[in-house]
């Protein structure tokens, strides 16, 4: 995968746009709700006794007599999980949906590796594939780009059980980041449920092909299902594609609802818009970057 450097250089521009506050490792770019002591003064509080004398503000003593200590705000850095669902169903539409998706898991793993946050990527199926043990720095984006290079869409969906084994895996909490089409037997509800219950600032992509939202087949068809391989043959019109239509629209704006009223920060999009434009255009108007 090979992203043009001067889409890069555009995306070196923007920052994952995290609302809550989450506990790092290191000193990053993001303020934390620690008081720290970097160069940016925050507050003052009354001296305790074992509180760090270099910290006195003398002036202060000077004029009141009183000993108070500077407060600083300390930088963290955030912690990124970017989910990847490589199920069978991924690999459907021109380009597919799978191929759609790790370019936009690419472009936000390089937004948040130039702001010095950790970037964790994983895939899953059916279960947890495979998992990028969090990596800081910009050079870190070849291994990822790597990694994205060799997906394979196969198997069916889980994805309660790949949150569950991928929640318990982590140690810190931080932006928990989902693609996927979310067609999932299993529904999709206890999946986000665990990452909200972990404390998890939670984004999903619901990512679809434009035939999947608006087919114009119709006549005698014969369909298989690409995760389980069960087929049924069906005669489509058009009050049947309608019907179908209803019903797709329905369970993108069932998700939608989900997510709105659980604070999750959610868009839908198509592999039909150009990549760019989801990326500095679409995902900012909703807010995902700025």
């Amino acid at each position: 995968m090979v992203l043009d450097a001067d889409f890069l250089a555009k995306l070196e521009r923007l920052t994952l746009l995290s609302k809550q506050i989450h506990r790092g490792a290191t000193s990053g770019e993001r303020r934390s709700s620690r008081w720290g002591h970097s160069v940016e003064f925050a507050d003052y509080k009354t001296y305790s006794v074992g509180d760090d004398f270099r910290y006195v503000d003398w002036n202060i003593f000077g004029r009141l007599e009183r000993l108070f200590l500077k407060l600083f705000l300390e930088e963290e850095d955030l912690h990124v999980y970017i989910l990847i669902d490589t199920s069978a169903s991924m690999n459907f539409g021109t380009p597919t949906k799978l191929e759609y998706a790790a370019k936009i898991a690419a472009a936000l793993a390089y937004i948040s590796l130039v702001n010095l946050d950790r970037v964790s990527v994983a895939t899953f199926n059916a279960k947890l594939v495979r998992m990028i043990p969090p990596v800081r720095g910009k050079g870190q984006i070849f291994r990822i780009l790597k990694e994205l290079e060799q997906l394979e869409p196969k198997d069916g969906t889980n994805l309660h059980r790949a949150a569950a084994d991928y929640s318990l895996r982590i140690k810190r909490t931080g932006v928990a980041l989902l693609i996927s089409d979310f067609l999932d037997p299993q529904g999709y509800q206890m999946a986000l449920k665990r990452f909200l219950h972990r404390n998890f600032e939670v984004f999903t992509i619901h990512l679809l092909s434009p035939e999947e939202i608006n087919p114009t087949v119709t006549g005698d068809l014969k369909l298989t299902d690409a995760e389980t391989g069960e087929t049924c043959e069906i005669s489509t019109g058009e009050r049947t594609l309608n019907a179908y239509r209803r019903t797709v629209q329905a369970f993108c704006n069932e998700i939608e609802s989900y997510c709105r009223k659980r604070g999750i920060r959610h868009i839908r999009a198509t592999t039909n818009i150009p990549f760019e434009d989801l990326i500095l255009n679409y995902l900012r108007h909703r807010n995902f970057v700025r």
